[in-house]
């Protein structure tokens, strides 16, 4: 029998699919957002690969940060995986918010990576 998908998940889908038609080639900066962390992957989808990984959750954040999951935390990995997806030769991207609203964490982790320097 076939699901039902959740709102979620639809809104997720139609956003992944509007960066298909638009982007082409470049690789996607994917958010995910749990209640605790945040987390950061820069995925090459040609190749079907991560080229560059961060999170809240990580042992030097977690005692860099006095919280893992507020603004403060999701900036400090948005400028994290713009270091690491530089050091991985990665400039420009795509940014993926997944189904989330552009707002709060989300924004913030956008504006560190646009502040490390990664183009988008």
């Amino acid at each position: 029998m076939a699901r039902k998908m959740s709102v979620m998940e639809r809104r997720k889908a139609r956003v992944r699919r509007a960066l298909r038609k638009k982007v082409g080639d470049r690789p996607r900066l994917s958010v995910f957002r749990s209640h605790k962390y945040i987390y950061a992957q820069v995925i090459d989808d040609i190749e079907g690969r991560t080229l560059a990984a961060a999170s809240s959750n990580e042992p030097e954040m977690r005692k860099k940060l006095k919280s893992t999951g507020d603004v403060a935390a999701a900036q400090e990995v948005g400028k994290l995986i713009a270091e690491r997806a530089k050091k991985a030769g990665v400039d420009k991207v795509v940014f993926d918010r997944g189904g989330y609203i552009y707002h709060g964490r989300v924004k913030a982790l956008a504006e560190g990576a646009r502040e490390g320097g990664l183009d988008f």
